[in-house]
């Protein structure tokens, strides 16, 4: 899959998402439809920096400091208190290095419960969400990975969530068999994907203030 395409369509998706959540919460429920597609595309590309990254150091360096750079905006954008989405998948990377430091399975699966109380205590965005589809996208793969985010979004909506959160599953379809790599005549600035958060919660939080 070409990186640059599933960046973009993340990003895009994130932002109508996120202006029907600020702006328009009850208003345009279409916009809220349309960012489904956009979580699993993130998840996705967090597992495959977890992956290929030369440094995991910096790489999880990067998750928090981007998290704690996300925090105001996030909490001004949409009057919330919890986590933004990436100290969620910087909680869940942690899980996986320590996951992964032991080959003990009975070990294995008590650091993924720890991670899963932890998520119940502290109010997070996607919070175990986040952490299932991190683990489905980092040992499943195929038909697999489909059956397990369906069920996923099931117990999801029988817990209180949105039966729209079902939509998400057509980006997990794309991702396994519809993403090729496809001619794309630009690249994505790094400080561009790695800026993106913060910066359109930012300026969505100061439309929000003004206008709103």
């Amino acid at each position: 899959m070409q990186r640059e395409l599933l960046q973009i369509v993340a990003m895009l998706t994130m932002l109508i998402d996120h202006i029907g959540a600020a702006l328009y919460p009850d208003q345009f429920v279409v916009l809220r439809f349309i960012g489904r597609l956009a979580f699993p595309l993130y998840a996705f590309g967090i597992v495959q920096g977890y992956l290929y990254t030369h440094n995991i150091q910096k790489y999880v360096l990067r998750l928090g400091l981007l998290a704690l750079i996300s925090q105001f905006p996030f909490m001004w954008a949409f009057d919330y208190i919890e986590v933004n989405v990436i100290g969620t998948f910087f909680i869940c990377i942690l899980t996986l290095i320590a996951m992964e430091r032991t080959r003990i399975i009975l070990l294995q699966i008590l650091i993924a419960c720890a991670a899963f109380l932890l998520f119940s205590w502290i109010p997070t965005d996607y919070g175990t969400y986040a952490l299932m589809m991190i683990l489905i996208f980092r040992y499943t793969s195929s038909y697999f990975a489909l059956l397990l985010h369906f069920f996923l979004n099931l117990y999801y909506y029988w817990t209180g969530g949105v039966i729209y959160q079902f939509i998400s599953m057509v980006s997990t379809i794309w991702l396994i068999w519809g993403a090729k790599a496809r001619p794309i005549p630009f690249t994505i600035p790094r400080w561009l994907w790695l800026s993106f958060y913060p910066a359109h919660l930012f300026i969505l939080a100061i439309i929000k203030w003004l206008f709103y």
